[in-house]
């Protein structure tokens, strides 16, 4: 039980305006009480740990420095944004942070006004900031600051570069923070990381450079067209003098930094010296993922999102999986190493989630064959394809939901010359707590549509890996295989690995009286409402397993259409588009014209809560299939 005197400064922060209360000398405390704060609060109510620790500093400073909400803060990826939620409001409510009916995971507009973008996905910060300060200036509130917070590897997103280069011609005064803690999830990877790390400046040369430019404003010297000129020769003499080049500076976006960026203080003095200037600056932060807590210091990959833990001893609290079946990731791993070993054409691609999506199995035996590419989704699509093109057969592993920034690449750079290119769609269907960023809801709807590719999604482990088998053969083309969150359902998940016939569905049980048609592991849920619902009710009920959307099972749907009055399709996804619309197309093509009921995600956002409880509302849960089941 928290203690009331526990946060002496912070229990009186309701918001912004009384932070901008307190003296300078406080902030360092404030900080230490925010990061002891969110550890208490993570311990118990897990989410992400290290990325919010790393920042609290620059939380503080921010909001102390400038007038939010009226000035606005753009995020990057909520993962840091946890000492905000506490400061703007929510600290009293944070304990149901990712729960049912609680605050959000990540920052969005529908629930406070400080949150002043939607940040689920990485690198949209600059742009969607830069929009918001041309805003500003088309309306005249030239006193409105607009800052964007990029952290966390998002930098080396495609998204990210293109808002930079729109920022450095159009007019604006956007303050750019680039947050580097050499992370993403696992550590940063790329030349940018690497340019990062190396870039070093003088914070007495930029001290001297801003009050030299102050005055010349004053003094009417230094008007907007002469200042670029200006900027662009002097950085032109300081790249000769320091033979360094500024990636920044030579897109005539001021830079200044870095700076320790866990000093809140001399943050807080830099922010209030550069926010008036004129003009896109960025100012580079080094910090500490994990800051504050020496395990996630040492260890930020395992601490990005622990799960429960002791904060006195930061043990980590894993529940005992003896006996249980193992996670989809874990299965996809070990069979990829499997099917590598035995074929050499066969690489790894994953962008900045080797060990969330356990490609990490492959590049820690075979560290030539995995690549991490950064969070760059359409370029890791792209790059699996300039492979496959001459030979190779990438696995392409990337989350459904992150997907959705890769779908132009799919098509224009894999489908059209039909590359062989497995990709593998990790998180599809409800993910639960992390909310309608995260759920992979729409990967059925918006692949279908494609020609060339195959798409797939295995009922259980063996599945997978019988589909990952077939995939890698001769031959196939572009192949989707898309497997959920979490744990499978078999104990003994190993099995031979054998070929499943492309567009060959499995009649599971026979029937009469209603037809059951499932996609991937929620055709479990239906055996169980099945069994339930033929105990009530002395129905005899049939089940598919439809293995594959794309090419569909045109014989076992003949079948069905020429056998059953009723038909209940169920799928791990939306319902506009997805599999169960692939049914009823082809029953009116056909001439068949069977009742359709369709079970799945509905045409909404689905909130964050756990899976079951997801499942349960969107009427996806064994009960609720037994009854409509019940109701032919």
């Amino acid at each position: 039980m928290e203690l009331e005197n526990s946060y002496k400064l912070l229990n009186n922060i309701d918001s912004p305006d009384d932070l901008r209360k307190l003296k300078t000398e406080q902030l360092p405390m404030v900080c230490e009480e925010l990061r002891r704060k969110i550890i208490d609060e993570l311990s118990c109510n897990p989410g992400h740990f290290a990325s919010s620790l790393g920042v609290v500093e620059l939380t503080v400073a921010l909001h102390y420095i400038f007038n939010t909400p009226y000035d606005r803060i753009v995020w990057d990826v909520g993962h840091q944004a946890y000492g905000h939620k506490i400061l703007t409001g929510r600290r009293d409510v944070f304990h149901t942070n990712r729960k049912l009916n609680g605050i959000r995971p990540f920052p969005s507009p529908k629930e406070s006004e400080y949150d002043t973008f939607t940040c689920g996905h990485a690198s949209n910060s600059i742009s969607a900031a830069l929009g918001m300060a041309v805003a500003a200036k088309h309306k005249g509130e030239d006193n409105r600051h607009v800052v964007a917070v990029i952290g966390d590897g998002s930098m080396s997103g495609g998204l990210a570069f293109e808002g930079l280069n729109n920022a450095s011609t159009t007019p604006n005064n956007l303050l750019i923070i680039l947050n580097d803690n050499n992370m993403a999830i696992d550590r940063s990877v790329g030349g940018m990381n690497q340019y990062l790390l190396n870039l070093q400046t003088s914070e007495s040369y930029n001290r001297f450079r801003f009050k030299v430019s102050r005055l010349l404003h004053k003094w009417g010297i230094l008007n907007d067209k002469r200042r670029k000129s200006l900027i662009r020769f002097n950085n032109s003499l300081k790249s000769m003098l320091t033979q360094q080049q500024n990636v920044f500076e030579g897109m005539d976006i001021r830079y200044f930094g870095p700076v320790d960026g866990n000093d809140v203080n001399a943050l807080a003095k830099v922010l209030k010296d550069i926010k008036d200037m004129q003009g896109p600056k960025l100012l580079h932060i080094h910090t500490t993922k994990g800051k504050g807590f020496e395990p996630a210091e040492k260890a930020a990959t395992i601490w990005h999102a622990p799960g429960k833990f002791d904060k006195e001893t930061g043990e980590r609290i894993v529940t005992d999986t003896e006996g249980m079946p193992p996670l989809y990731q874990e299965v996809f791993g070990h069979t990829l190493l499997e099917l590598a070993k035995a074929n050499d054409k066969i690489v790894g691609v994953t962008p900045a989630m080797p060990s969330g999506c356990s490609m990490n199995i492959l590049m820690k035996e075979m560290p030539d064959r995995g690549f991490d590419v950064g969070i760059a989704e359409g370029h890791a699509v792209t790059f699996s394809g300039g492979m496959a093109k001459d030979g190779l057969i990438p696995f392409c592993n990337i989350y459904s939901s992150f997907m959705q920034r890769a779908y132009d690449n799919i098509i224009h750079d894999v489908a059209i010359h039909k590359q062989h290119v497995v990709f593998c769609l990790d998180r599809a269907g409800l993910v639960g707590e992390d909310g309608p960023t995260h759920h992979g809801a729409f990967d059925l709807a918006y692949l279908r549509s494609i020609p060339n590719l195959t798409i797939a999604s295995p009922m259980n482990e063996h599945e997978l890996r019988k589909l990952m088998y077939t995939a890698q053969l001769p031959d196939k083309g572009p192949f989707a295989i898309r497997y959920p969150r979490g744990r499978g359902v078999l104990v003994d998940w190993q099995c031979p690995l054998e070929e499943v016939q492309v567009g060959k569905g499995r009649k599971l049980k026979e029937g009469k009286d209603i037809a059951v048609l499932t996609l991937g592991p929620i055709g479990n849920e239906a055996m169980r409402a099945i069994a339930s619902a033929e105990a009530e009710s002395g129905k005899n009920i049939a089940h598919y397993d439809l293995r594959f959307l794309k090419p569909l099972d045109e014989e076992m749907l003949d079948e069905i259409g020429q056998n059953f009055k009723f038909v209940v399709t169920i799928e791990d996804g939306v319902l506009k588009g997805g599999m169960g619309s692939a049914i009823l197309e082809y029953m009116s093509d056909h001439g068949y014209t069977p009742t359709v009921r369709r079970i799945g995600i509905p045409d909404s956002f689905v909130q964050h809560g756990t899976p079951k409880e997801l499942y349960q509302i969107c009427g996806m849960d064994a009960e609720s299939i037994k009854k409509i089941l019940l109701s032919f």
